[in-house]
């Protein structure tokens, strides 16, 4: 059966993290299929589009290409149910594995109908520096019904967060740091745009 992994991530701006998790994801599943969306637990300085297009940036820069791993815009929706619901149009027999951050674990009891979304799909956990995976909270999410599992990924200790409220500049690849910088995104990077990063090992 072919197997899918859906990933969407609300990345305001996407990161060189970002970009390890979907090369990873590429090399573990039959499909990889990402996109940018709106996190109603959260608030967006960018426009969706932009971060699509940062998204879209990330993918082609991986090295080699990966075929199997694409952007899917139809599948952007604040809810992952009907997110699913739009997979399920595309991919008529496949087993979907819904990928999220360690963050997004607490807020699930909080997502629309997530007793009907887990018990569609298997759950794959990335973890990330900072957010401990307790075993209590993995166990309340497969008594949801759905199988859990943690990808052994050690992603760079980068965040979206960090390059917005510290200007970390070694969070970003070059092509969307010169992005960032041509539609003046974020009000102080224009400021630092020396210090951008000239050159970056690509993700291989």
């Amino acid at each position: 059966m072919l197997t899918v992994a859906l990933f969407g991530t609300s990345a305001d701006p996407p990161t060189a993290g970002h970009q390890a998790i979907l090369a990873w994801l590429a090399d573990h599943f039959d499909v990889a299929a990402v996109w940018a969306s709106d996190n109603p637990f959260k608030s967006h300085q960018t426009p969706l589009q932009h971060r699509i297009a940062m998204l879209q940036l990330l993918i082609d820069a991986i090295r080699p290409p990966r075929s199997n791993l694409r952007i899917y815009p139809q599948l952007s929706h604040p809810r992952a149910l009907h997110t699913l619901e739009a997979a399920k149009t595309i991919w008529h027999d496949a087993r979907f594995t819904l990928v999220i951050g360690a963050d997004l674990l607490p807020q699930l009891a909080k997502w629309y109908r997530i007793d009907d979304l887990l018990r569609q799909v298997d759950l794959l956990v990335v973890p990330r520096p900072g957010y401990h995976l307790s075993e209590a909270a993995l166990a309340e999410v497969e008594q949801r019904g759905t199988r859990v599992a943690i990808a052994d990924l050690i992603a760079p200790e980068i965040s979206s967060t960090d390059y917005r409220n510290h200007h970390n500049l070694d969070a970003l690849t070059p092509p969307v740091a010169d992005y960032i910088h041509r539609e003046h995104l974020y009000a102080w990077q224009d400021d630092r745009r020396e210090n951008l990063p000239v050159q970056q090992t690509p993700i291989l």
